[in-house]
């Protein structure tokens, strides 16, 4: 060996070695790592939980990590600094679990198995000025207005995925329509009630997120109709050709002295196996709002949950939007999941919400890749808070008025909180001709979209209209119970040109009628003199108390189809209501107790909870004892 400069030369050499030896063996020392795993089962009944956050905080410098557990209740934290932490774990509906002094030694795996206690307390909440700092990785769920504009925006370093100290300010924007709850109306003046179907469900999981938090929901997101649809009912099989069938029934009203009439409308099942080839575009918001475990994570884990179910003859796209819209998975048959759920996993959160220019991108996809007589769908995934570009509700209107007449389908998932933009979400799918859900866990990603895949994603009936038309011989007057932002005109119900409802395969829409009956009255109302001609032609009709007519379009018709029903006066003793008529009170009884309507009167929590048990029929998927457990806690909070 030999060197060519001096010995200055040399000397300057050697320091730069031994100072890259030093910073290589620093380096080493400081990525000395173990990992942390374990599972989460509920304590009761030693069931995995799925979906569960697990957060690491270190002791000394606060930095954190976050994981979900998955489908087992596992859960693994892999090259973790070696150190002290904090482990906590929290769920909805469960008491938080805390541990300190965990050790992450170099090469070894600490492992944790935790059991989670059923519980409804509040997260920890700490007001500073109108602002909300959440100490809990539970999601935030806020009723007041911040007067800051100041955002938080969490420092971090790569290699590890921590960030730094994890304590956030939120400021709720979240919004929701206002509504007139429905009020009695005469027969005489008004024997012809119209709604459009609904078969949203978006309110029931929203408002289950704000009880199974502590906290009362917004008496606007508390929507009864959709929260009486959110269960499936035991109604018949339609026969036959029919698309169809109509089930109706009427006893004694559980929240006053009146009747309550219980309307039950069954769409045809279709097996899985033969649902028509879909042309699916998922169109996901990954803009910044979006970039809480509750929201992108979760977003991910229930789309690779229905790219999981899809066959070789469906399609998928991916069309993202946050400061632009762009298209990162092409048109892609469901057969190579390995890309398509590469291309979910390697999404991220960050910039604005440019959601319009999304949604024109998602429908041109999916017009390029039609299939003709299958299932032409734009699933979009979003907190909803649209930003910049076309943002206002009447533009985000005409945009999917437009968009509908090209036989593509729209399917709105609500992700998040804090900012979910509810009114809007509910407004799109109603105008595309479609569907809107929220999704507030891992658990209503799998109803939604595999469980009752077909009822989401396969529309067997559009433009879904019911008109009810009582008999003035024999009910006074009547109260829809719910679907306040779905009335329609009388004269709308025979004109084809009107949007309504849609139903997918499977779904059941279910109506209340609080009704008072002839002679019932209150006795301060005056007599009408011009009206006695017709409560004398009614009774031609002998006992008939009302009729039920449906309309209904198929998927690619323009012309509407009637269905009639009628009801006779046969009041069913309350010994032998149905678990249908109990059921669906139970939940119009909570529903219409959130709301404090004036019209619940002396209905208690109690009440509302002793009905919902005698009523729980078969409950496999266990909903209906979930609804329970949502009363329990309601009356926790509100009284």
């Amino acid at each position: 060996m030999s060197f060519t400069g001096g010995k200055e030369e040399i000397m300057k050499g050697l320091n730069i070695l031994f100072a890259m030896l030093f910073f290589t063996s620093s380096l080493f020392a400081a990525t000395k790592t173990g990992t942390i795993s374990g599972s989460i089962k509920d304590k009761s009944n030693q069931n995995p939980i799925e979906g569960v956050s697990v957060k690491i905080q270190n002791e000394a410098d606060k930095k954190e990590l976050i994981v979900l557990t998955d489908k087992s209740g596992n859960f693994e934290f892999k090259d973790v600094p070696v150190g002290s932490y904090y482990l906590t774990a929290t769920f909805i509906g469960y008491a938080k679990y805390r541990k300190s002094n965990v050790a992450v030694l170099d090469q070894k795996i600490k492992k944790i198995n935790i059991n989670l206690v059923v519980n409804v307390a509040p997260p920890e909440i700490v007001m500073h000025d109108e602002e909300v700092v959440m100490t809990d990785n539970v999601a935030p769920v806020m009723h007041m207005e911040s007067k800051s504009n100041r955002s938080y925006a969490p420092t971090g370093f790569a290699g590890n995925g921590f960030t730094g100290k994890r304590e956030s300010v939120y400021h709720n924007t979240e919004s929701y329509a206002g509504m007139d709850e429905n009020r009695f109306k005469e027969v005489a003046l008004s024997p012809l009630s119209t709604f459009a179907a609904d078969v949203d469900a978006a309110s029931y999981s929203n408002i289950r997120r704000f009880l199974s938090t502590g906290v009362k929901p917004d008496k606007g997101a508390v929507r009864v109709e959709e929260m009486i649809n959110y269960f499936t009912y035991d109604y018949p099989q339609p026969k036959g050709d029919d698309p169809f069938s109509i089930t109706t029934e009427i006893g004694d009203c559980p929240w006053s002295d009146n009747k309550l009439v219980h309307i039950g409308l069954q769409g045809k099942r279709i097996e899985t196996d033969n649902l028509p080839p879909s042309n699916l575009v998922f169109l996901l918001d990954v803009s910044g709002s979006m970039g809480t475990p509750n929201k992108l994570p979760l977003l991910k884990k229930s789309f690779k949950m229905l790219v999981n179910e899809l066959g070789e003859k469906d399609r998928i796209a991916i069309v993202v939007y946050a400061g632009a819209a762009g298209t990162v998975l092409e048109s892609t048959t469901a057969d190579n999941k390995e890309t398509i759920l590469d291309a979910l996993d390697k999404l991220n959160a960050g910039g604005s919400t440019a959601g319009g220019q999304g949604i024109e991108l998602a429908y041109k996809v999916a017009q390029e890749h039609f299939i003709k007589g299958g299932n032409n769908r734009v699933i979009l995934a979003t907190d909803g808070d649209f930003n910049i570009g076309m943002s206002s509700d009447a533009a985000m209107k005409d945009l999917i008025e437009k968009k509908r007449a090209t036989g593509v389908f729209l399917t709105c998932l609500g992700f998040g909180t804090g900012n979910i933009k509810d009114s809007k979400m509910e407004m799109l799918a109603n105008k595309g001709n479609g569907n809107y859900a929220y999704i507030d866990n891992v658990f209503e990603a799998k109803k939604v979209l595999v469980t009752e895949m077909g009822a989401t994603l396969l529309t067997i009936a559009k433009d879904v209209k019911i008109q009810v038309e009582f008999n003035p011989s024999i009910v006074s007057s009547y109260r829809l119970v719910g679907y306040e932002n779905r009335l329609l005109n009388a004269e709308d119900f025979n004109d084809d040109t009107k949007d309504a409802g849609e139903i997918g395969a499977g779904h059941s829409v279910t109506a209340l009628y609080e009704v008072v009956l002839v002679g019932d009255e209150e006795p301060s109302k005056d007599q009408l003199r011009y009206q006695e001609a017709n409560k004398d032609k009614a009774k031609t009709y002998g006992n008939e108390i009302l009729t039920v007519k449906f309309r209904y379009k198929q998927p690619d018709g323009d012309v509407s189809k009637l269905i009639e029903r009628n009801l006779e006066n046969k009041i069913t003793s309350k010994a032998a209501l149905s678990n249908n008529f109990n059921f669906s009170a139970a939940v119009a009884g909570l529903g219409m107790l959130l709301r404090e309507s004036e019209f619940s009167k002396d209905l208690t929590y109690d009440d509302v909870y002793q009905l919902a048990v005698k009523s729980k029929g078969d409950d496999k998927n266990g909903y209906r004892a979930e609804f329970i457990r949502m009363v329990e806690a309601a009356e926790l909070i509100y009284n």
